[in-house]
């Protein structure tokens, strides 16, 4: 005796829980579809290109960088199918039911009315109000509902749809690279185009002893993950050229506003001399925006450099 209402104690706790808990609605899966890119890298280098030639001869050199990779790249068309539910609610029962029943009741008015007419009804008012008019009468289901659903994950495809090389060749652009010059070590950056211009009249080298300057080395790197990518690179500076970087550092550094108009075409003239073309142009423009405020000064600068330096020159502005 004690067995058996054990038995219906157990039973009925059962039946009530699935009271509580109910069915979920199963409705129609859905599908998501997209593409997936992979890319693998396979090679990765980086490139300097200081021009020729080796040997500067000249102060100004512009340094390419490119940044070279390789890669595999695969393409991908992924289904991620879910699996849709109304999830269960059991106090929407209180009017499911009598929803149910006068929607079953249409549903088979609906049928019968469809026999008449031939067939003509659509099938939204013979098979889905019975459908729906069931599930409502269902105390452990609730009627589907779009708006209230919840859904799961329930498998992904993958299906490999190409595979390509792809190259890329792009400037190392706004990116540090490493200068050593003698005991000291640099850091310098290239432009948007990624090329570096270097100076051997600017600073940094100008706070170190020129003349001894012989040799730069130039370093770049770049590490992707596990992958790591370096360029280096050499350039002799000549005996001639360290000859001359002093005595050309101080005609374009030393002071301008406490020369006179000889000494300022003496400059220029000195640099062209010494084979520093670009450096005496640089110059020049210098002075002519120097005397821009002072006409007669400009004007007698210009006179003086046509007919002491034999160069013609005017004011870009005008």
């Amino acid at each position: 005796m004690h067995t058996s209402n054990n038995l219906r104690l157990t039973g009925a706790a059962l039946c009530g829980a699935l009271f509580l808990s109910g069915c979920a609605n199963q409705l129609p899966q859905r599908s998501e579809h997209e593409e997936r890119i992979e890319r693998k890298l396979l090679d990765h280098q980086l490139q300097i290109d200081t021009g020729e030639p080796k040997v500067l001869e000249l102060p100004q050199r512009r340094i390419r960088v490119h940044d070279q990779k390789s890669y595999e790249v695969t393409a991908f068309e992924v289904t991620r199918r879910y699996d849709r539910y109304t999830p269960y609610q059991p106090w929407r029962e209180l009017y499911e039911v009598p929803v149910g029943a006068v929607a079953v009741v249409a549903g088979v008015g609906a049928n019968v009315l469809n026999v008449v007419l031939l067939g003509s009804l659509p099938e939204t008012a013979t098979r889905d109000w019975i459908s729906y008019g069931m599930a409502g009468l269902n105390p452990f289901m609730n009627v589907e509902s779009n708006g209230r659903a919840e859904q799961n994950l329930a498998s992904i495809e993958e299906l490999q749809r190409d595979r390509r090389m792809e190259y890329t060749n792009l400037p190392w652009a706004e990116r540090a690279v490493q200068v050593q010059a003698g005991e000291q070590r640099f850091e310098l950056l290239t432009d948007s185009t990624g090329v570096l211009r270097l100076n051997l009249l600017d600073s940094p080298f100008t706070e170190q002893d020129i003349t001894r300057l012989n040799l730069l080395q130039l370093s770049v790197e770049e590490r992707l993950g596990d992958d790591l990518a370096r360029a280096e690179a050499t350039l002799m500076v000549s005996h001639t050229l360290r000859g001359k970087l002093r005595e050309a550092h101080d005609l374009i550094f030393d002071d301008l506003e406490g020369d006179d108009v000889a000494q300022w075409v003496h400059r220029v003239k000195r640099l062209s001399d010494l084979g520093l073309e670009e450096e005496a142009s640089e110059l020049e423009q210098s002075l002519i925006e120097l005397t821009r405020n002072d006409p007669e000064l400009q004007d007698a600068f210009l006179k003086a450099l046509l007919k002491d330096a034999g160069r013609l020159a005017a004011d870009p502005a005008n």
